[in-house]
């Protein structure tokens, strides 16, 4: 993972080196001074981790992880106080390190950051032995794609049901159906995707599978029917 530390206070910045120099999976790509300065890195460079501190002159780390929304990095704060924790857990950041950081608190933290990192770039992988692997609470458990029942988008994650249970996948929808083989998979309304052969019934306008009603927005209707065999 490629790692950028921010810290106004030099000595901080070189012990957060020392620590992550002793974990093979990290890369300490740049280090900076401020958080504005740490914006502009962004802006030019792909960083996976930031150890971001929170108090600094200017821009706090508070408000830089703000203005990073979404689309930044994972991150962990680095701090000498425990008083912006509630805001660091509303933040959704990885950990809250307090300094000085020992090795052991600093392993764990990037264990968790690599388990977040590993999720995001392996949510689901198709093989040709048709099964997937997907990450749950950690782990990467294989299923065979004909156990899948449906697929159904919430907020940002994915429930993948199969007969026994669902199982949670922090991802998109339109990144499984592209994933999924075409053959077998087909989206029917833009916040589901189900298993053709394990389609029942249709009935006033939704998919019966397995007692669940799923329904089919207009737009797929018609692809539907043609991929239905209909006599």
């Amino acid at each position: 993972m490629n790692c950028l530390i921010v810290d106004d206070n030099k000595l901080a910045r070189t012990a957060m080196k020392q620590l992550a120099s002793h974990v093979d999976y990290l890369k300490v790509v740049g280090e900076c001074s401020s958080a504005m300065e740490a914006y502009n890195y962004f802006q030019k460079e792909k960083i996976d981790l930031l150890l971001l501190d929170i108090e600094m002159p200017g821009m706090s780390g508070i408000e830089l992880t703000r203005n990073l929304g979404k689309n930044g990095p994972i991150i962990i704060f680095t701090t000498v106080k425990k008083d912006y924790a509630v805001e660091a857990f509303e933040l959704n950041v990885a950990d809250y390190l307090i300094k000085p950081v020992s090795p052991a608190r600093f392993i764990q933290a990037m264990e968790r950051a690599r388990e977040i990192y590993d999720s995001s770039n392996r949510e689901i992988q198709v093989s040709d032995l048709e099964f997937v692997f997907i990450r749950d609470n950690g782990v990467l458990k294989r299923i065979r794609t004909d156990e899948i029942l449906y697929l159904e988008a919430m907020g940002d994650y994915v429930k993948l049901f199969t007969a026994q249970k669902f199982h949670a996948i922090h991802t998109t929808l339109k990144s499984l159906e592209e994933k999924l083989p075409a053959n077998k998979f087909m989206r029917v309304h833009r916040s589901y995707i189900v298993a053709l052969d394990k389609i029942e019934s249709i009935e006033d306008g939704s998919i019966i599978i397995q007692k669940n009603a799923i329904p089919i927005a207009d737009a797929y209707k018609a692809a539907l029917n043609s991929r239905l065999r209909l006599l």
